[in-house]
């Protein structure tokens, strides 16, 4: 006889099977080496399933407290390092019921009344993604202050702004930095939302129908502070659509800080030497002694493909699975587990980085602004202001960067009699409004990157980060 995990020690499985799994298999089949993650959530809810047993009267409330200390006693096994499970558990659930019917005797074999590893797993998982989810909240705030930091250390610096990645419009730094601090807030938003689903309560579903056992799922279900249970017993063992949901909000996250490393390597180029980078952030070239590698905006921007490859993981490993539970669940976990510690890792990397790792040369970034045509649509716009319809005032500015460009000047370089000789509009004050400073702080439309409501979005995201008050 194979004996099962509650009536011998030799086999995990009841005394239905003769036989023990072929030792690659039973290599194949373990999960031990990776869902050993969820031992505190698998104690937690065996803890709460155990005081619901007592107080329906499934058990007595003797037997309840004994199951509750055995449980607890292996907590404190496991902190101490001596709870060690081997292959023969095959999973930390099995691992937990185990070494509490050594320790409790056949009281331990009560623990698992009235539930199943379906319902079990579910649960674990849900409550160790609720606590990691919580713990980005403050990992991207971080990173939040930080790029609000720098962004009032450069209230008035200025930076090239770039659509197509071409010279555009000049930019308040402070403005562009906060785009990224509005993006993040997306982002913890999304997990809030995302977790909202997460927390809904499986455990009591068992195998997949149910059980005919007198429990009280909202009891345990509250007790592990979750909002609901699942309404259906079938979708709640199968259900992973929670683990595709946090892939999706963390492949998000992994592309605003890529999109952010991105910009970070192009500054800290010769070709724009808009940052220095600290050597706490940056290393150097076994051959090239010249050199300082952006390192960690590099390796931020090359782990997205990480993260990204678990979100379509998830999706091939749900798309054709029928109800209700099956052992492709399995794969779930080292998807979800690394997703979460590839995530958090970046965001750290990224919130060091802005904290220590850079610092902006300012004069680079003012001066840079002064060397291109990113000011003609302001031409455009003094045009308009004195009455010419915008799409002549277009046409007359574009042939005037073509002149430029064959004369080799740029529109600052011009003189005012020759604006004059083009429209009769132009008058003395025109250099003034082309500068670039007045051309940045010009821009006052609500959101926009004029200085002073910049001063208003800033002054808002350091009072809603300290808690005072909300975005918006």
């Amino acid at each position: 006889m194979a004996g099962g995990v509650t009536g011998g020690a030799d086999g995990t499985w009841s005394d239905r099977f003769e036989q023990g799994l072929h030792p690659f298999i039973e290599v194949f089949n373990a999960s031990i080496g990776f869902d050993l993650t969820l031992l505190q959530e698998d104690l937690d809810g065996s803890i709460a399933h155990a005081r619901m047993l007592g107080s329906c009267g499934v058990i007595s409330v003797d037997e309840a407290d004994q199951l509750v200390q055995g449980l607890e006693a292996i907590r404190s096994e496991a902190h101490a390092g001596t709870f060690q499970p081997g292959l023969a558990d095959e999973d930390v659930h099995f691992a937990v019921e185990r070494r509490l019917i050594a320790l409790l005797g056949p009281v331990g074999k009560k623990l698992h009344t009235g539930r199943s590893r379906n319902d079990q797993v579910g649960t674990d998982l849900r409550l160790w993604l609720r606590r990691r989810m919580d713990e980005l909240e403050g990992d991207l705030q971080r990173l939040q202050r930080a790029l609000v930091a720098q962004a009032d250390l450069h209230r008035r610096t200025m930076i090239p702004g770039y659509t197509h990645l071409q010279r555009a419009q000049p930019l308040c730094l402070a403005h562009h930095l906060l785009a990224y601090v509005e993006m993040l807030e997306r982002d913890r938003l999304r997990l809030q939302d995302v977790r909202s689903r997460v927390n809904i309560c499986p455990l009591g579903a068992a195998a997949l129908a149910g059980t005919p056992v007198p429990i009280d799922r909202r009891q345990t279900a509250k007790d592990l502070g979750f909002d609901a249970i699942y309404a259906n017993s079938l979708d709640a063992v199968s259900d992973r659509d929670f683990c595709v949901e946090f892939s999706a909000a963390a492949s998000l996250v992994m592309a605003h800080l890529s999109r952010l490393a991105e910009e970070v390597i192009a500054w800290a180029s010769e070709e724009f030497r808009f940052v220095r980078l600290s050597d706490r952030c940056a290393t150097g070239s076994s051959l090239m002694p010249q050199k300082k590698n952006p390192d960690v905006p590099e390796l931020v921007r090359g782990k997205c493909g990480r993260v990204f490859g678990h979100l379509q993981g998830l999706l091939t490993m749900i798309k054709g699975l029928p109800l209700a539970y099956n052992k492709d669940f399995q794969e779930d976990k080292e998807a979800l587990f690394d997703a979460f510690r590839t995530t958090r890792d970046c965001i750290e990397a990224m919130a060091i980085l802005f904290e220590e790792g850079l610092e902006f040369r300012t004069e680079r970034l003012n001066s840079a602004v002064e060397q291109d045509f990113s000011n003609a649509t302001d031409v455009a716009d003094y045009l308009v202001a004195r009455g010419v319809p915008f799409r002549e005032a277009y046409q007359l500015v574009g042939a005037v960067v073509r002149r430029c460009l064959d004369e080799g000047c740029l529109l600052r370089d011009l003189t005012l009699s020759a604006w004059q000789e083009l429209h009769p509009a132009f008058e003395a004050d025109l250099h003034d409004a082309l500068a670039p400073r007045a051309v940045v702080a010009a821009r006052r439309s609500e959101g926009g990157t004029g200085f002073d409501r910049v001063d208003e979005q800033l002054d808002g995201w350091l009072q809603h980060l300290n808690g005072t008050q909300p975005v918006g």
